[in-house]
């Protein structure tokens, strides 16, 4: 299910028992998903109990459903409590997929028209931010299996396509593509994506880094042009206006040529 289809089908369950079988069922997927993203979650129990993320999104869950429902103050509150508790706010009118993973969770931002799909990792520290104050949709939509880095800062109205990969510190403000990475403040596309055997492609350290790739490309251009300066022979001297006059190829002895006219006190 892409974003816009979650967009949609998340509000619709009408029945108090089928949100509350929904509600179990997608915060089964958020705690399993845990374990196949976090080497250092080493039990359900783990993941169940000292995981703020997993607090986090349990409650907004909550949240939405009566945001759905056409409630407002009660699920601020319920936000509110979320993130005095976990240090990670999300607005109840947000959209989340299945499989949603916050690792650490501290500072984590997600604004109120966001839109968020499937299987998508967020790291401490990124916003979903909006970029206008008018009422509409002013946040971002992520597609599936995104991967956004710590500290970065997703801003405005954009789409993420399915697959993408977010540098930690990123700031982007334009659309990107999917199956690609994003490098950088502001955020440029880098680099395609990488297919992994375990489907997340979790290596940061990977990320490609492309002001040190242009500042290698000049030190080499540099290098290239000194060789080459190296290589021809060096001009001859010229001789100064007020030097002696020795074997040079100036022609400072023909007529029209004025020794005080070169002198540098005429020329100030």
């Amino acid at each position: 299910m892409n974003a816009p289809d979650l967009a949609q089908a998340l509000p619709q369950a009408a029945a108090p028992e089928a949100s509350a079988a929904a509600w179990w069922s997608l915060l089964r997927g958020d705690v399993h998903c845990v374990l196949d993203r976090d080497p250092a979650a080493r039990s359900l129990l783990e993941a169940w109990t000292i995981y703020p993320g997993v607090h986090a999104i349990a409650m907004h869950r909550l949240a939405h459903a009566l945001w759905a429902r056409g409630w407002r103050y009660l699920p601020r509150w319920m936000s509110f409590v979320a993130r005095w508790l976990t240090h990670v706010d999300i607005h109840p009118g947000a959209v989340i997929g299945q499989r949603f993973f916050i690792d650490h969770g501290a500072g984590t931002v997600i604004g109120e028209t966001a839109v968020i799909g499937d299987d998508v990792t967020l790291y401490h520290g990124v916003t979903l931010g909006g970029t206008s104050w008018r009422v509409g949709k002013r946040h971002p939509t992520l597609g599936n299996q995104v991967v956004v880095g710590a500290g970065a800062k997703i801003l405005g109205p954009i789409v993420v396509g399915d697959r993408v990969r977010i540098a930690a510190n990123s700031v982007v403000i334009d659309a990107v593509p999917a199956d690609t990475t994003v490098v950088g403040i502001p955020g440029r596309v880098v680099a395609p994506g990488r297919r992994t055997t375990y489907g997340f492609d979790l290596n940061h350290h990977l990320i490609p880094d492309p002001v040190g790739k242009a500042i290698a490309c000049l030190l080499d251009r540099v290098a290239q042009l000194e060789a080459i300066a190296a290589a021809q022979p060096q001009p001859r001297p010229r001789a100064k206006p007020d030097a002696a006059c020795g074997a040079c190829d100036d022609h400072c002895s023909e007529p029209g040529f004025s020794r005080s006219a070169l002198h540098t006190s005429t020329l100030e």
